[in-house]
């Protein structure tokens, strides 16, 4: 009763004003709540630039490491899952493989391969959905080559993944792992393993596993199931959220069909306005005071990246579109901290090249609005934010 007398605004928010269009409550909550009690939660949401950094860099303080984790309960304790030395130890191997130069030089040709499959394939239909079947599969497509599962059909490896994230969805509630996840994970385990032992050159994982001293088989197969439900979820995000503010803003389109170079920014923006995964969740470590808010121990801190992404202490006019606004790399999409996203730059490429194949072959693209509400099209999602469709048309 206390917190909600205390926090009057985030005990009226809602799961649906979350999931649909959460900016405005969010404001809200920043200018006057940045700290504050949701009982939907059950948890506190912070949603100031500044508190969000201070509850992501404090990782003693404001921890993964908690029962109530859901992810390590299905795939195992991962670099996910764990902080500290801990934490390290699982994460390190991946870093020197996921460095910006290692993912260029390896990732770069066949990414721009991929995409041009992708599009071969519906270019002359002159109509297509940009989501699922473009966004999504060149981020399915890359996770395979990332983890040395080319052999691998994609339908099974879609096939698992979206198991596993159903059952992490599902025990998150509060149900048991069901036969169904343990089966899935069992099956990219199998597919998994063998690829350990291949020469580091052969995928991101080989490589990782080469440098993974100290960790077993099972502790690397974690990691990378991990990998690859970021790399699926929160890319296709990405990659179809910056395709929508493109559609909904066609002079900026016409900026970049003429300047190329101003793609990296558009893509910032983006990721400012609209980050693919939405929030990330921590626990107290202890008793501690953040603003104005007593939290306690165990108690769930979540971070609205979303929120921090548009305080307008940092970026002016925070809800406009703006890719030649300055500061664009002050946005924490990607997190910050010892949990800052260990595949940015393979996200980053992904989306580059993603969209630079779209203007560069379907001239004059532009929404189907016919086919759906423009005012539907945009992103939504309680953790993970994207357009449920984006239908296009071209000439």
């Amino acid at each position: 009763m206390t917190h909600i007398l205390t926090y009057p605004i985030g005990a009226s928010v809602t799961l649906a004003d979350l999931e649909d269009n959460p900016h405005p409550i969010l404001h809200k909550l920043r200018a006057a709540e940045p700290v504050s009690w949701l009982p939907v939660l059950d948890g506190w949401l912070v949603t100031r630039r500044e508190e969000a950094i201070v509850v992501m860099r404090d990782a003693k303080t404001y921890t993964v490491d908690h029962p109530a984790f859901s992810t390590a309960r299905v795939v195992g304790p991962s670099m996910l899952s764990l902080d500290g030395d801990a934490h390290r130890r699982h994460r390190d191997p991946f870093e020197e493989p996921f460095r910006r130069r290692a993912v260029h030089s390896r990732f770069s040709q066949i990414i721009i391969e991929y995409i041009n499959d992708l599009i071969d394939g519906f270019v002359a239909d002159g109509r297509a959905e940009l989501r699922r079947d473009f966004a999504g599969p060149v981020a399915v497509k890359t996770m395979i080559a990332a983890l040395g599962l080319e052999g691998t059909a994609v339908a099974d490896v879609l096939s698992w993944y979206d198991t596993i994230v159903e059952t992490v969805t599902r025990v998150t509630a509060g149900e048991p792992i069901s036969q169904a996840g343990r089966d899935a994970y069992a099956a990219l385990r199998d597919h998994l393993l063998p690829v350990l032992r291949r020469q580091p050159d052969s995928s991101l994982l080989a490589a990782a596993s080469g440098m993974a001293q100290g960790l077993l088989d099972e502790q690397i197969v974690s990691n990378a199931a991990v990998l690859l439900f970021g790399g699926i979820e929160t890319t296709e995000g990405m990659i179809a959220n910056a395709l929508y503010f493109l559609l909904t803003n066609p002079k900026v389109l016409t900026v970049v069909r003429d300047k190329p170079n101003a793609l990296p920014a558009v893509i910032e923006e983006s990721l400012r306005l609209e980050p693919a995964a939405a929030v990330v969740d921590r626990y107290a470590v202890r008793n501690v005071q953040l603003g104005s808010a007593a939290i306690r121990a165990g108690e769930l801190v979540r971070v609205s990246l979303a929120g921090a992404n548009r305080d307008p202490a940092t970026f002016a006019n925070p809800d406009r579109f703006d890719p030649f606004r300055p500061h664009l790399q002050s946005h924490v999409t990607f997190a910050q901290g010892p949990h800052v996203c260990l595949g940015l730059h393979l996200a980053r490429l992904e989306a580059h090249h993603a969209l630079a194949g779209v203007i560069k072959r379907l001239p004059n693209l532009q929404l189907q609005k016919n086919k759906i509400a423009t005012d539907e099209v945009r992103p939504r999602g309680l953790v993970f934010r994207k357009p449920a469709a984006l239908y296009v048309l071209w000439v």
